[in-house]
């Protein structure tokens, strides 16, 4: 009989749950143990997304994300319908609005054919018009491989199966200190410790600080970003049949405001990308002074505000300025009004930055302290999350000897 060792995940995201789910499944020799500090599972970055399956059209050939979005797409889409969850593979374009967007949009699409991302066309402005009538743009790239989801639903799911397979889920289990023995790791947490043999950190918005915990240091800090939302009415979600997005910045991780159909029926319209000076805080006044300072002290994050402060004044801009939001908007979509629009939700994105101020472009898995570290897993982690997981366990099972 093999003896089975235990495995300690920090994190009860859609990235943790996922990593659970590739350890039950592949090595059957170790058990998971996920410890959520909430009381519910995927309550931050899983929960608090647009729900969209992306395609892997933006991401840098032959990197990490590109490989793991593209496979995850469909890894995805074949789980929620063996599973039942909530999703549709309803498509969107990418919208170029003047002439000088055009360099940009031929990129997306070179990138999407040397990703094999599947169901992709450059389009002009008459089928750009049977697509999304209310849309207005010069050239367009179609995109029919995308979707959208419940992830809430998939990460509960995912949960269901580890539990399942023999593994444990923690809920309301913050940690507040990791420290090694013999024997292994030991997690303190608000309802008791834990003891695993290994270690697996997917803490998401609090990744460097549980690597921190753990004794390392990771060579990041995540820097939180607000993404704030807006709802169309009722009456006018006519206007967006499925997914209109701009072209975005590549320079920029973040892709600027857009319409998204959303699985309930709703229309999303957003986001901006502002500082959030909470790790959670999905408000404008939200404020952990533990947490701004660790952001305002780092000497990384003024090299990137230098770098991109006007971006960054325009986004505060919108955040404060309904109509600046919406004069955003009638780039993609002339007609939209004010009045069309309410107040939504908000997400936070755990971006990792580097000492010189440059963002972390690509999914970030390290090994530091005799622990695995997912330093850098933000959209779109969701859509990629089994590959990511299957990552994830296979870099623990090599450096840690699983069999």
């Amino acid at each position: 009989m093999i003896a089975q060792s235990r495995v300690v995940i920090v994190g009860g995201g859609i990235v943790g749950l996922s990593t659970a789910l590739a350890v039950a499944r592949q090595y059957p020799s170790v058990k998971p143990i996920v410890l959520e500090k909430e009381d519910a599972l995927a309550r931050h970055q899983t929960g608090h997304n647009s729900g969209v399956i992306h395609s892997g059209i933006y991401y840098r050939p032959g990197s990490l994300k590109a490989d793991l979005t593209v496979r995850g797409a469909r890894a995805l889409v074949e789980f929620a319908r063996e599973h039942g969850i909530a999703h549709e593979i309803c498509g969107k374009v990418v919208v170029a609005t003047d002439a000088s967007e055009l360099p940009r949009l031929e990129e997306l699409h070179r990138r999407a054919v040397a990703n094999a991302v599947p169901d992709v066309e450059m389009i002009g402005p008459e089928q750009l018009g049977e697509i999304e009538p209310h849309a207005a743009g010069v050239r367009a790239l179609r995109v029919g491989s995308t979707g959208i989801i419940d992830y809430v639903g998939v990460a509960n799911r995912y949960a269901e199966l580890i539990v399942a397979a023999g593994g444990e889920i923690h809920r309301g289990a913050r940690v507040t200190a990791l420290r090694r023995d013999a024997a292994g790791w030991i997690a303190e947490t608000t309802t008791g410790e834990h003891r695993g043999d290994h270690l697996i950190n997917c803490a998401g918005l609090h990744s460097d600080v549980v690597a921190s915990i753990a004794g390392c240091r990771p060579q990041v800090r995540i820097v939180p970003f607000r993404g704030e939302y807006y709802e169309l009415a009722a009456n006018r979600r006519s206007l967006v049949r499925n997914l209109i997005y701009p072209v975005p910045d590549p320079a920029f991780p973040f892709l600027g405001v857009h319409f998204t159909r959303m699985v309930d029926g709703g229309v999303e319209a957003g986001p901006n990308a502002v500082l959030s000076l909470k790790r959670e805080g999905y408000g404008k006044t939200d404020f952990d002074p533990g947490e701004a300072w660790a952001t305002l002290s780092y000497p990384g994050f003024w090299k990137l505000a230098f770098r991109y402060w006007r971006t960054g004044a325009g986004e505060v801009h919108r955040s404060f300025s309904k109509r600046a939001f919406v004069a955003a908007l009638r780039k993609l979509m002339p007609e939209i009004e004010e009045s069309d629009l309410a107040p939504g939700g908000a997400g936070v994105r755990a971006q990792a930055v580097a000492a010189d101020g440059g963002l972390l472009d690509d999914f970030a898995i390290e090994t530091l302290g005799g622990a695995v570290h997912v330093l850098n897993a933000p959209s779109p982690a969701a859509t990629a999350s089994l590959p990511i997981g299957e990552a994830v366990a296979a870099r623990a099972a090599n450096d840690f000897e699983w069999r």
